[in-house]
């Protein structure tokens, strides 16, 4: 197959789940060109992969001379699958394939704002030349299926794949300034503030745990400072074992020196990418029932899941670390494992391929 592939690798670590998927393809014999930012950190990598690296990413929406491009390079190089993956792309991309023998498949990271009376909807996802949707979770497909009224778009889920070895780190991160008793079982939480996130309910958790408990709550993100959060925990009977650290650039070595990962999302989020990587390093995760985090995490053997947007299960998931130290390695290990099987970046390359093949045939 020829794939031309239009996306933003400007960063390594964002962006690898997606990249190796390619490589992968290109590994198995197929022939891909990769459209992006001349300043992609993977573009060595593709290229040491035998991959063609276009240096060009449209910069506005819906821009002619970007179509143009796209167009002609679509023409000249007979694509059998034209892959994009935001929408930049998008609006350049779709008008560009119109009319042309090029399968064209977007993508779609995230559970909200997905419906049929939207009228930018139809410039992107339910547009006429898109041929098919590949969704990050299966909560996705289902709330497309749920808007889409034609039966000429596929929509399949095919999860982003991850591999252990991305997020193994030697190094962890000095905490000793903020925890009063090393043998604390050390919770991480990261994540920016946003009302998604959930924090507050985390937060409120916190008013449900006893003065002694042995434990620390470590809050990684920016804006986690802000005064409902000071609020609620100058108002926590356990205030002096949260800590707030801000924006981490080594956040991967501050969850390695931690125990428990813990997500109190809300909505919104397919497979939280935080959440694998900790999982990844082998940490616990405590984590809320969200559609996008379905089957990421078996409660009761590889962590905990518990509702969201109530923060006494928080609390009593919190509790059974705290109180069962034993669980905390054993659900480690499976969380871990979990990663590196159910999610590996094999299984969606494999996945992806079938995928190409069956959609260019029909």
């Amino acid at each position: 197959m020829k794939i031309l592939v239009i996306s933003n690798f400007r960063s390594i670590v964002t962006v690898r789940p997606e990249a190796e998927i390619f490589i992968g393809l290109a590994k198995k014999g197929h022939d891909i060109t990769v459209m992006t930012y001349k300043e992609s950190e993977y573009i060595p990598r593709f290229e040491e992969h035998g991959i063609k690296v276009i240096l060009f990413h449209p910069e506005k929406k819906r821009d002619k001379e970007s179509i143009a491009f796209i167009r002609e390079e679509l023409v000249r190089g007979k694509y059998d699958v034209l892959q994009m993956y935001n929408s930049l792309a998008y609006l350049s991309g779709i008008p560009a394939a119109k009319g042309l023998p090029v399968k064209v498949i977007l993508y779609r990271g995230y559970t909200g704002n997905i419906a049929w009376y939207d009228p930018f909807i139809y410039f992107k996802y339910f547009n006429k030349t898109v041929d098919a949707v590949i969704c990050n979770v299966k909560a996705i497909e289902e709330l497309f299926l749920k808007n889409y009224f034609g039966n000429r778009i596929i929509f399949k889920t095919i999860n982003k794949g991850h591999d252990i070895s991305w997020y193994q780190v030697e190094e962890k991160a000095d905490l000793s300034g903020y925890t009063q008793k090393p043998d604390n079982v050390k919770f991480i939480c990261t994540a920016n503030d946003r009302k998604m996130k959930g924090v507050k309910y985390l937060l409120k958790a916190t008013h449900y745990l006893d003065k002694d408990a042995p434990f620390e709550l470590f809050l990684a993100g920016r804006n986690m400072d802000r005064p409902e959060f000071l609020k609620l925990i100058n108002d926590s009977p356990v205030k002096d074992k949260i800590h707030i650290l801000g924006f981490r650039k080594d956040i991967l070595e501050v969850e390695n020196n931690c125990d428990v990962f813990v997500l109190a999302s809300l909505y919104g989020e397919s497979i939280t990418k935080a959440a694998i990587e900790a999982m990844g390093l082998g940490k616990a995760p405590l984590i809320t029932d969200i559609p996008g985090n379905r089957k990421l995490v078996i409660s009761g053997e590889s962590g905990i899941v518990v509702p969201k947007a109530n923060a006494k299960s928080l609390a009593e998931g919190m509790k059974k670390y705290i109180y069962n130290p034993d669980l905390i390695s054993k659900y480690g290990k499976a969380a871990q494992n979990r990663i590196q099987t159910v999610f590996h970046t094999s299984k969606t390359v494999e996945e992806y391929d079938k995928f190409y093949k069956e959609l260019i045939v029909n």
